[in-house]
């Protein structure tokens, strides 16, 4: 069999395009529900707009002096240099991560007192004031302070009434009042703000809480790794408040520069005068030494060859006291360096030609002054602190190494120059015993005045640096919030409205079908089975099982009609004239669909018999109104009754009659098999046009396929939001495995504007209505232009 040929090839195939016309269908049917949702949505989106914070993005940009990108604030290779005196040269990225720091956001919130924010009343929301006409301190704070939002409403003669906790207290300006978990506040007027509410109020919070919500609205970046500039972002819902913050930040990062740099100044200071005050002491020592020989020996001025030897030997002394001066030093940096107790900063620049050792002060520097900053909001347990002392401590070990190596190669030096000061005192043997022993203390005094004099000019330097440090960066773009708010966006809010006004009712229908197994359309069946649909019945609003009778030119009465011709191109020949009724279950309407089908039937002249060979649940006799006592049953097990004594014809028409069950039998199924029924159905064919059987319901109960070998054609009944669309796999299979010799779908009770079919729904036929003559509801626009489509 081909594919042309194979109906359930085909289903399988148009499946897809049925499930888009199906779609199309159901947002045509409720496209005022769509709509609806878009308006209301588009509503909340506004109002959303209307009452959220808007938050503001405040930029910032710095320029940090980072010779090893070739930026900087100098620039040039002229200008005097005097960081190398104070510490180390910072990098952008380095500086860039001091500014993400916690220490510093926590002294912005302690300086400006940022955990305390104050409100005025709103319509809706409380809306955070920058200037509010009175300020809250706190004179005995508790350790740890509960979050609390404190009602402050004004009153006469200077008076507040603070509402917090569930406790209402009335104060004046200036006293103090506690608070529960809290600790004592007062409240103080500021004048520069008038009063123009009657209520006010301030949230009071931890710094901590208010640290880590700054933090999370920073956003610090390098973003050209080819300069050295800093961009700075912080969002905040108050503009000015928002650039004051970034204000600071960038503030007390420049002082906290300027401290480091100062602290390493007032440590090399601080070591150059202990030096001085001890080389001073020595130098007095050795000046009064050399005037108690004089006076004692009457020395009061040297021989010409005296005088020539201390010529000879001076460049020899001053060589001698530079590597005396520079061996001191290195002395006393161990005694730094050896006592790990010690955790200061220690001097910088006073080895200038030890580049190597002048590095490892500025990186030990830079650790000890990151130890001190991360104290301040952690303990020495903290692992951090303690990686940060192993790093010290591996640094020190580097620092007496490297020292301990240029102390031996100061030693080498100064052997050198004392054995050509050694051969210079051989000649200095044939002075007299007086001079050269003067000599001697001249010499001493000679290198202690040369240590000195540099101690002091170190110390000038130094002092004159420290006066004109200045930091490592300067504010090249100050904080300017922009002009509109960062967020809410208010396109993208109207536009997530739009987008969820049309997915909201549409993934309600959507999940209105899916949830839905009943049959609701026609796609439902024509999905499921390729069996034909001959019939579609509407709705009987009036529950009238007489519709044809009563209602001759209604809606159904004309579908009843059209039914009737469909059949006709089945039932071509006078044998066929048995139509088969059944259903999946009970209470889609056989009965209701038999007897206006029969109505119709009998209304073009034919001779019409129906059949209630439902014997488990007959309903037809009841719509009918006539007694059921003596029918089919009767009948098989009575062999003296004829078909003429079960006959009964109705008032309906004259041309329809009816065989009703009769008593409900024990075995229905034997009594349907019985060979009576198959001789009152041959008897029956022969006296009537048609005869239609009210079968039972072919999914509970195989009655309805025994009635098979006698019927001509099986109408199967599917009632609209009724029959499960599961359901649907009986005919088909009664289909597909030929188990009717031919089988049609009736639909029935289907709504009025439904998405049944493609507007079927609003009426049917030519302007027919559900009472004689009544005009259908016109169908909307869109109704039909879809259903032009």
């Amino acid at each position: 069999m081909n594919l042309q040929e194979d109906p359930f090839l085909r289903v399988e195939e148009n499946e897809k395009q049925i499930d888009i016309r199906r779609t199309l269908s159901m947002v045509f049917a409720n496209w005022y529900w769509i709509l609806l949702s878009i308006v209301v949505c588009l509503l909340l989106a506004n109002l959303y707009l209307r009452y959220q914070t808007p938050i503001y993005k405040v930029s910032a940009r710095v320029l940090v002096n980072d010779e090893k990108k070739g930026g900087g604030m100098g620039g040039g290779a002229n200008v005097l240099d005097l960081s190398g005196l104070l510490g180390g040269k910072s990098t952008v990225d380095n500086e860039a991560e001091i500014f993400k720091t916690r220490f510093l956001m926590e002294q912005v919130v302690r300086d400006m007192k940022l955990n305390i924010t104050y409100f005025k009343a709103g319509t809706v929301r409380e809306i955070e004031l920058y200037a509010s006409p009175f300020t809250v301190e706190g004179v005995n704070l508790a350790d740890t302070i509960r979050p609390t939002h404190v009602g402050v409403e004004v009153l006469k003669n200077n008076k507040l009434f603070v509402k917090a906790n569930d406790k209402d207290t009335t104060v004046t300006y200036g006293s103090t009042f506690n608070l529960q978990g809290v600790g004592n506040l007062q409240i103080k007027r500021n004048f520069a703000v008038p009063i123009q509410y009657d209520n006010y109020s301030f949230e009071i919070v931890p710094v901590d809480t208010k640290v880590a919500q700054l933090m999370n609205n920073l956003s610090v970046a390098v973003t050209n790794k080819l300069n050295t500039i800093i961009d700075l972002n912080l969002n905040y819902a108050i503009p000015q408040k928002g650039e004051d913050i970034l204000n600071r930040l960038i503030y007390n990062y420049v002082q906290g520069n300027l401290r480091d740099k100062n602290e390493v100044a007032d440590s090399t200071i601080k070591f150059i005068k202990n030096r001085l005050l001890l080389i001073g002491n020595e130098l007095g020592g050795v000046e009064g030494d050399i005037q108690d020989f004089r006076q004692k020996n009457n020395l009061a001025d040297m021989s010409e060859q005296g005088k020539l030897l201390v010529a000879t030997t001076g460049q020899y002394v001053t060589d001698l006291a530079k590597v005396e001066t520079q061996i001191s030093i290195l002395n006393s940096l161990e005694g730094y360096l050896s006592d790990a107790t010690i955790k200061r900063v220690l001097p910088s620049s006073l080895l200038p030609d030890d580049m190597i050792f002048n590095g490892l002060i500025e990186k030990y520097n830079t650790l000890l002054m990151e130890r001190d900053r991360r104290l301040l909001s952690v303990t020495e347990n903290n692992p951090v602190i303690i990686n940060l002392d192993e790093q010290i401590s591996n640094m020190r070990k580097d620092m007496l190494s490297n020292l301990n190596s240029t102390r031996n190669s100061l030693k080498i030096s100064r052997n050198r120059i004392s054995g050509q000061m050694n051969k210079a005192e051989g000649e200095i043997q044939q002075v007299p015993a007086t001079e050269r022993n003067y000599l001697k203390l001249a010499r001493q005094q000679h290198i202690k005045e040369e240590l000195f004099i540099f101690l002091m000019q170190k110390s000038e330097e130094t002092a004159i640096s420290k006066t004109s440090n200045i930091a490592n960066s300067r504010t090249i773009d100050p904080p300017k919030s922009e002009v509109e708010p960062f967020s809410p966006k208010r396109r993208y809010i109207q536009i997530i409205g739009f987008v969820f006004g049309i997915l909201i009712p549409l993934g309600l229908m959507y999940l209105k079908e899916l949830l839905n197994t009943k049959v609701a359309t026609k796609d439902d069946i024509t999905v499921k089975t390729n069996v034909p649909v001959l019939g579609e019945i509407s709705h009987n609003l009036e529950q009238d099982n007489l519709v044809v009778a009563n209602s001759s030119r209604s809606a159904i009465a004309e579908q009843f009609r059209a039914l009737r011709t469909n059949l006709s191109f089945y039932l071509k020949s006078a044998d066929d004239n048995v139509i088969l009724l059944t259903s999946s279950m009970s209470g889609e309407g056989k009965s209701f669909v038999a007897i206006n089908l029969g109505n119709i039937l009998a209304l073009s002249g034919k001779k019409v018999l129906l059949m209630e060979l439902d014997l488990r649940k007959p309903g037809l006799s009841a719509k009918l109104g006539i007694p059921n006592n003596v029918g089919f049953t009767n009948y098989v097990i009575n062999p003296e009754l004829k078909s003429e004594d079960i006959i009964r014809k109705l008032s309906l028409n004259e041309k329809l009659f009816i065989v009703s069950s009769g008593p409900i039998p024990p075995n229905p199924a034997e009594t349907l098999m019985s060979d009576r029924t198959n001789e009152l159905i041959k008897e029956l064919k022969k006296s009537f046009d048609y005869i239609i059987i009210d079968a039972p319901p072919v999914g509970i109960v195989t009655d309805a396929q025994l009635m098979e070998k006698y019927s001509s054609i099986c109408l199967y009944l599917i009632r609209q939001k009724y029959t499960f669309k599961q359901q649907l796999n009986i005919v088909d299979d009664l289909y597909r495995n030929k188990k009717m010799k031919q089988i049609g779908i009736v639909v029935n009770d289907i709504e009025v504007n439904s998405t049944y079919g493609y507007g079927y729904g609003y009426g049917y036929g030519y302007g027919y209505g559900y009472g004689s003559y009544d005009v259908a509801k016109k169908p909307s626009f869109l109704q039909r232009l879809f259903n032009r489509k």
